[in-house]
């Protein structure tokens, strides 16, 4: 494994969050110069912007800086750039299918299922309150942890 695209619907909640703790436990284990992390949204509506305020501040509460990312749409050269594409949800794992090109070399996989092996979904958490984004956090910091693991196997 050499790159992990992450990708949700807008790229403002859940990618940015699973990019900013991949990069992080990455960078912990001293392996942030060997896999290329990414992530994107299906569509481009927030394309240059920040993460979302509160995703931002449910990351600071443990150290992990949002500040410097801004989203994207999902591009056709992701689908040979990355190894694997993840999708927070099935709806994205879907559009991400749907949205590849025949000559695709990329997996496509659902993050919870890669990560822990588990069928799950990450929730966006775009309506609703701080506590939905703290729950995101910590959903996908046990996901990036333990993929980190598989990783390293």
């Amino acid at each position: 494994m050499r790159s992990i695209l992450f990708v949700c619907l807008g790229n403002i909640c859940r990618s940015p969050t699973a990019e900013g703790l991949m990069l992080n436990h990455l960078a912990s284990a001293g392996l942030a110069d060997r896999i290329r992390v990414d992530s994107a949204g299906i569509g481009g509506w927030h394309a240059g912007e920040p993460p979302d305020r509160r995703a931002i501040a449910a990351a600071r509460k443990h150290g992990v800086d949002l500040t410097p990312l801004r989203a994207r749409q999902v591009r056709k050269t992701d689908f040979s750039d990355f190894d694997l594409i993840v999708g927070m949800d099935r709806q994205n794992v879907d559009d991400l299918r749907r949205l590849a090109p025949k000559q695709s070399t990329a997996r496509i996989g659902l993050w919870l299922t890669e990560a822990l092996g588990r069928p799950d979904e990450v929730p966006d958490p775009y309506y609703e309150d701080d506590r939905a984004f703290d729950a995101v956090f910590d959903l996908c910091d046990r996901a990036a942890r333990a993929f980190l693991e598989k990783l390293r196997a």
